[in-house]
Formats: C-alpha cells, structure tokens, sequence
C-alpha cells in the first residue's frame, strides 16, 4: 500500500532577513555616477544610481507617451529624449546601452 503525504504537514523554509553591512560596497546599480546634462534635463540632477535613472526615464517615457502603441517594447522619442536615445525608435532593450553613454 502506497504512503500517502498529508497536505498539512509540508514544511516551508523561512528566508532569513539580510543585515546590511556597512563596509559593502554598493552594486552597480546603487553606485551614484555622474550624468551628461542632456540626461539631467530628463531625469534630474545628478549624480545618482543607475538604477534610479532607469526609473526616471522609465516615468519621462510613460507621462509622454513614447511608447509605441503597436509594441510596447519600442520607444518613440521626443526632441529632449532624442538627445540621449537617437531619433529613431529604440527597442527598450537597446536604451540601457545608448543611457549608458551619457553616465560618467
């Protein structure tokens, strides 16, 4: 007769909470960089984390509406974004490599 696993009794694993060290250094994406002023004009002042600026631009593209309406992956910029992606339409996936241009 085959053993049958009662439901109740299966055990989880708790994740246990991450201390932060203080002597860490930031990742990449914590790490503050400088930015070009034609970046600035989107995202604020610098310096600030990479990670920061993409959800800066991420908020710029959304409240203007850059994105394509037939493919959401694709950016349509305007005159001020164009100065740091190019005019052309740009795959989402392509934009972290032309931001990256304008991070010091």
């Amino acid at each position: 007769m085959a053993d049958k696993k009662d439901a109740g009794t299966t055990k989880t694993k708790t994740a246990k909470p991450k201390v932060a060290n203080a002597n860490a250094k930031p990742n990449a994406l914590q790490a503050e960089v400088g930015l070009s002023s034609d970046l600035e004009a989107i995202v604020g002042k610098g310096p600030m984390a990479r990670g920061q600026v993409t959800s800066k631009l991420w908020e710029y593209i959304k409240a203007n509406k850059l994105q394509s309406k037939e493919d959401g992956r694709q950016i349509d910029p305007d005159k001020t974004l164009a100065k740091v992606l190019g005019n052309e339409k740009i795959s989402m996936f392509k934009m972290t490599a032309a931001v990256s241009k304008h991070m010091k």
